[in-house]
């Protein structure tokens, strides 16, 4: 199903429609404020192995964040962070940045490893945070743009569609996306922040 949402306003039915498909086990293509990304709901193992099928890699392998509304999140899903990690958190938060934190026993229970570390996304997009809050759970995220694609294909919702309409329950068009990915912040070292990748996130919020 191709689902068109606007982010200036979501429709709330149209968001409503989204949840139930992820209450239900589906797998969403879903626009975020950088590239198009596969979802799902955290809770859930057997979405979370679609995904995994999707991108090529085992469960146990693999590097997905989570998006979540806001920063109410951390406690569950990450280990508490210093004051100063906390106010950069606030600073690039909603924005097109992963921040990675030291993970808590939540984790290892989702993917079956010993995961240590989470990728945490707020995305300064509406679609995305209004299903999270309204699903009241996070939503794990992969970009789906890989190395061989066209480029089209990570930014053109009708596109994505046409490639992955068989393997997803749903793709939502926000209209087109961009091709360029988030920012990735390991905050895991205790008042050092080393930038894994850079990407949309301008660098000096950063420091």
């Amino acid at each position: 199903m191709l689902k068109r949402i606007y982010k200036e306003n979501p429709n709330e039915k149209e968001i409503t429609a989204v949840v139930n498909c992820l209450k239900n086990g589906g797998v969403i293509i879903y626009p975020t404020d950088t590239v198009y990304a596969l979802g799902c709901d955290i809770n859930n193992k057997k979405a979370l192995e679609r995904i995994a099928r999707i991108k090529g890699v085992k469960l146990k392998d693999a590097h997905f964040s989570i998006i979540c509304y806001d920063l109410s999140h951390l406690s569950k899903y990450a280990k508490q962070v210093s004051t100063q990690t906390y106010k950069f958190l606030k600073r690039v938060f909603p924005g097109p940045f992963t921040v990675i934190l030291n993970a808590t026993g939540n984790i290892p229970k989702i993917f079956s490893n010993k995961k240590k570390t989470v990728g945490i996304r707020i995305p300064d997009n509406n679609i995305a945070r209004e299903i999270v809050k309204t699903l009241e759970s996070p939503i794990v995220s992969t970009s789906i743009k890989d190395e061989d694609d066209i480029i089209e294909y990570s930014t053109d919702p009708e596109l994505i569609y046409e490639k992955y309409n068989s393997l997803v329950d749903m793709v939502i068009n926000d209209g087109y996306g961009e091709n360029i990915g988030s920012t990735v912040v390991d905050c895991t070292e205790e008042g050092e922040f080393v930038i894994i990748r850079e990407g949309k996130g301008a660098i000096d919020l950063i420091y």
